[in-house]
């Protein structure tokens, strides 16, 4: 499986100019770490970023998810659950992977599922979701081909493309970046 990342300008853009580091989920990013980053993806701006080593979701300290890497990655700080701006449940009220989601994710997940009960959820790599201790009840990837009449979907969001195939999923911004994952 290939991926193809690349750190878009809209981090650039939110990213302090005092800022002379790479910091991912509170933690200084080391430089060996930050060049095996570069290796894989692509050039890294610094910044400060959110990153869930369980879904492989990411973001702009205080924002929505805004792409998605390879799941499993050691930075070796847990992702707080104020990464999205929120944090102690008066924000959105779900929490995935100890994250308190943005109100840009809970209206998506809201349009994809109809409703969503403020509570904690797990979400593995693979998209597939359910209560904290529980199994798996959700599928993000079925729900989204089934909210669009198929198995492969094309989406404007305000940060870019969101597209499926049913196979490959992508996010595509506007400048030219692209995160592909799946069988591309």
């Amino acid at each position: 499986m290939k991926f193809i990342f690349s750190f878009v300008a809209v981090c650039l853009a939110l990213t302090s100019a005092a800022s002379a580091q790479l910091i991912v989920n509170g933690e200084t990013v080391a430089e060996a770490d930050r060049a095996k980053l570069a290796a894989a993806y692509g050039p890294v701006p610094d910044g400060q970023y959110w990153y869930d080593p369980a879904s492989g979701f990411w973001g702009v300290i205080g924002g929505p998810s805004i792409g998605r890497i390879i799941a499993g990655l050691d930075f070796g700080a847990p992702m707080p659950a104020t990464a999205s701006g929120g944090g102690n449940g008066s924000y959105t009220g779900v929490f995935v992977n100890g994250r308190e989601i943005h109100p840009e994710e809970l209206a998506l997940l809201t349009q994809l599922f109809g409703y969503v009960n403020p509570g904690r959820y797990w979400l593995g790599a693979n998209l597939v979701g359910g209560y904290e201790g529980g199994p798996a009840e959700f599928d993000l990837r079925a729900a989204a081909a089934s909210a669009t009449g198929g198995a492969g979907y094309n989406r404007d969001t305000l940060f870019g493309g969101l597209m499926s195939d049913g196979q490959c999923s992508g996010y595509l911004h506007p400048g030219g970046s692209t995160v592909m994952t799946g069988n591309c």
